[in-house]
């Protein structure tokens, strides 16, 4: 029998800030992982993807700017990318260990599962604990198809040492799109299949039809209104089996991956055995990040069912509101109201606040300032076709409601007004300052 004052379930971004927090404060602490210790966003999501994004955002430019001064081709040497990606993940692991190890902090590695409301059993070894924060991220979505076991997840794309020629990517949200402009501009053929007849349905509509224009461009073929029914294995290739536009149709492809979003990995965890509620968003917790069931448990990051997405930063800061709460009671709550999102595809795809249908949809009286800016400077001097923003204000009060950006720069601008949002800022003060030119900052101050 093992006691703590704290375990934490999961050593990704979630879990990691708050065992520090908690045994830099005194607590004795264990953290318990079923994989490799590290979590998604360093091992197999935000970081490793962002390699690859950067090296076929070259292969974009580049072609963008072919007899514009620019000649030859550039090719994406794939296994030689892989390795280069691999320096950024292998060390991880072992960084992360050390971490824990020279904080004094307990580490194991197996399977965690309640057996009480304060008992956790990992390894045949049961564990007591005062509080327990579960942060143990999220998995592939299960599609409920026949030869499912064919699909690959996320995690294995950015395993591949060889990639296939013909893709296939089920589902049409941000792994699918991602990866789909990865493998298309280093020279796969890439199909998306998707359920309904729209995709990315968080972003603005008109400026997802552009990047739904600029990945066709890019040999990307959409397929809306196609529900997989079948996964089939033939040789070295995949059949896919789908109604489409109520035909059947089947489609033949060397890979075949699981682009359908995530879940929370909730299954090992017998959550009824700790009297812990949950629902298929996560864990259902109350607005201090506390278990509405068991005050014991806390939970941070993509297991979660709190009210912020399930991105990076927000389990950073999720987490080290969980450990003060644990530390001084329940004072921290979470702000959730400026969470920048970023679709890393070529263009980047961007969105902030509300989107003119979700503001419309909430009864909000607006105005829309639709800007096409891919003739500004910024833009036409490596000739992208496709750059727009809009933003969202509301006309009772004036202020800011939500911005999406299409555009190479999308990343880095929707960083500018998530500071204008947080800080309320005027119009005019946000035109009063004055920028470096030209950046793509200098263009601020004509965009609201």
């Amino acid at each position: 029998m093992k006691n703590y004052d704290l375990v934490v379930i999961g050593t990704g971004v979630g879990g990691t800030a708050a065992a520090f927090k908690c045994r830099k404060a005194g607590l004795t602490v264990a953290v318990i992982d079923k994989r490799i210790y590290g979590g998604t966003c360093a091992l197999c999501g935000c970081d490793p993807k962002k390699v690859l994004v950067g090296a076929t955002e070259i292969i974009d430019r580049a072609k963008r700017m072919k007899g514009l001064g620019i000649e030859g081709e550039i090719l994406i040497n794939w296994n030689d990318l892989m390795k280069y990606k691999r320096t950024f993940t292998k060390n991880v692991p072992k960084n992360r260990e050390e971490g824990y190890r020279k904080a004094d902090i307990d580490m194991y590695h197996g399977i965690a599962s309640f057996k009480s409301e304060n008992e956790i059993l990992v390894n045949d070894i049961t564990i007591t604990f005062k509080n327990i924060i579960l942060a143990v991220g999220s998995k592939s979505m299960p599609l409920g198809v026949k030869g499912e076991d064919h699909i690959y997840t996320s995690d294995d794309f950015l395993e591949l040492d060889k990639l296939p020629k013909k893709i296939i990517f089920i589902g049409g949200g941000f792994i699918s799109f991602e990866f789909a402009h990865i493998a298309a501009l280093s020279g796969s053929e890439v199909h998306i299949l998707n359920r309904s007849d729209s995709v990315l349905k968080m972003f603005d509509n008109e400026l997802v039809t552009l990047l739904l224009k600029r990945s066709e461009e890019l040999g990307i073929k959409i397929h809306l209104n196609n529900k997989p029914t079948e996964i089939e294995k033939t040789n070295e290739k995949y059949l896919i089996h789908a109604q489409e536009n109520n035909e059947n149709i089947i489609i033949e492809c060397d890979q075949v991956f699981n682009g359908a979003g995530r879940v929370p990995d909730l299954d090992d965890l017998d959550l009824e055995k700790g009297n812990v509620k949950f629902n298929k968003h996560g864990i259902t917790v109350n607005e201090y990040l506390q278990s509405v069931s068991n005050e014991r448990v806390y939970s941070a990051g993509d297991a979660s069912a709190s009210s912020g997405l399930p991105l990076t930063p927000i389990a950073g800061k999720e987490s080290g509101a969980v450990a003060t709460n644990i530390l001084k009671g329940n004072l921290r709550k979470v702000d959730y109201k400026i969470m920048p999102s970023v679709l890393f595809t070529h263009p980047k795809l961007a969105v902030l606040g509300l989107t003119e249908e979700k503001a419309i949809e909430d009864g909000f009286e607006i105005s829309v300032n639709k800007i096409d800016t891919k003739d500004w400077y910024t833009y036409k001097r490596t000739n992208e076709a496709y750059a727009m923003i809009k933003t969202v204000v509301d006309k009772k009060t004036d202020k800011l409601l939500g911005v999406c950006i299409i555009g190479s720069n999308a990343d880095e601008l929707i960083n500018y007004f998530a500071l204008i949002m947080k800080f309320n800022l005027s119009y005019k003060e946000v035109k009063d300052v004055l920028y470096a030119y030209p950046t793509s900052a200098s263009d601020l101050g004509y965009f609201i």
